[in-house]
This record gives structure tokens, C-alpha cells and sequence, in this order.
């Protein structure tokens, strides 16, 4: 336990209670409505029981990475949220989310109306076929951590480590921060 507290207690140890813990969700939309398709997502994870947002970034326009070469430019944003739920019940409340706004998944890193992928949930290191955390690219990808790391310049992802030194690490061309453009 790292609380200065002398008396705290580990809230594991109660019964029916969950420590909060940090979740990051890159949301990414390069079809229809773009920024409409931003702000579904983000009242989609406000409105998750047990889900409280904490902050989200700034809208980035940024170029699609690993799709077709002719594919539309994606708005892109980052939400923090702390929960008590597991990251499998946070990913499948993410699937239904970008499900509810029209996406297909035909095509690996096509084109699509809302992306709400799950970056990380607090330390948790998961290898399943259909869940992985950390989110296994997120530690090269401008488009998730300069957004995050404007909101939560401390986060951390395990593995990797800090947020702000990781992008300070990776090609950030093409990652515009849009003042025009915003989310509530």
C-alpha cells in the first residue's frame, strides 16, 4: 500500500467493493459525421454504468495509419475515466458503442465511422485473442498519446512507461491539434 495514511486500508480487502482504476480509450472516426461520431462515443462511455469520465483531450486530425492510401483523415481524441469495471466488460461496452454507430469490420485498419479502443485499464497486462492491454500499438501512435498526454501528462503504460516521453519518442507528423473543433 503507498498511502501515507497510517490507518488506510487496502479497499481489495472489503467485501464487494473494486478499487478504482484508470481506463484511456483512443476514439478515432474517419467516416460520416466525424465529429458527431466523436461525441456518441464519448456520451456512449459517460453514460456506462460505473464509468465516471475524468477528462477528454482536444480533437487531432491525423492521417489513417496501416489502411488503404486512399483513406479519409480520422478526428481522433482520448478520453480518462476511472471505473470499478473489468476491461472485458469495459470492451465489450466499446464494441457496442462503435456498433451502435455503423461499424464494420471488413477490413483491417479501414475506414470506419467510430474506433473506441481500449488503451489501458490501471496496471492490468492482458493477452487474450480478442483483448489485449496495454493496447498493443498504442505506445507508437501519435494520435493516442498526444492526446493523452495532454490530459494525463503522468499516465503511464505498463511496459512502456510514461505517456509525455513516449511520444517525445515517436513520429508525430501529421497529428494536428484542431481549436475548431471540440467535444463536450
Amino acid at each position: 500500500m503507498s498511502s501515507p495514511n497510517p490507518h488506510a486500508f487496502d479497499t481489495d480487502t472489503l467485501s464487494g467493493m473494486k478499487p478504482l482504476r484508470k481506463a484511456v480509450y483512443a476514439i478515432g472516426s474517419n467516416l460520416g459525421d466525424r465529429l458527431s461520431n466523436l461525441q456518441g462515443a464519448v456520451d456512449g462511455i459517460r453514460d456506462t454504468p460505473d464509468v465516471i469520465v475524468v477528462d477528454i483531450s482536444s480533437v487531432y486530425e491525423t492521417k489513417a495509419v496501416g489502411g488503404p492510401e486512399d483513406s479519409p483523415d480520422f478526428l481522433n481524441m482520448v478520453i480518462v475515466a476511472e471505473t470499478t469495471l473489468e476491461p472485458r466488460t469495459l470492451l465489450e461496452r466499446a464494441m457496442a458503442i462503435e456498433d451502435a454507430y455503423g461499424r464494420v469490420r471488413e477490413e483491417r485498419h479501414g475506414p470506419r465511422t467510430l474506433d473506441v479502443d481500449l488503451i489501458v485499464v490501471g496496471d492490468a497486462v492482458v493477452n487474450e485473442p480478442d483483448l489485449t492491454l496495454p493496447h498493443p500499438f498504442a505506445h507508437d501512435r501519435g494520435f493516442v498519446l498526444v492526446p493523452w498526454a495532454e490530459v494525463d501528462s503522468r499516465g503511464e503504460i505498463p511496459g512502456w512507461g510514461n505517456v509525455l516521453e513516449r511520444a517525445r519518442q515517436v513520429d508525430l507528423a501529421g497529428v494536428v491539434r484542431r481549436n475548431d473543433l471540440s467535444v463536450e
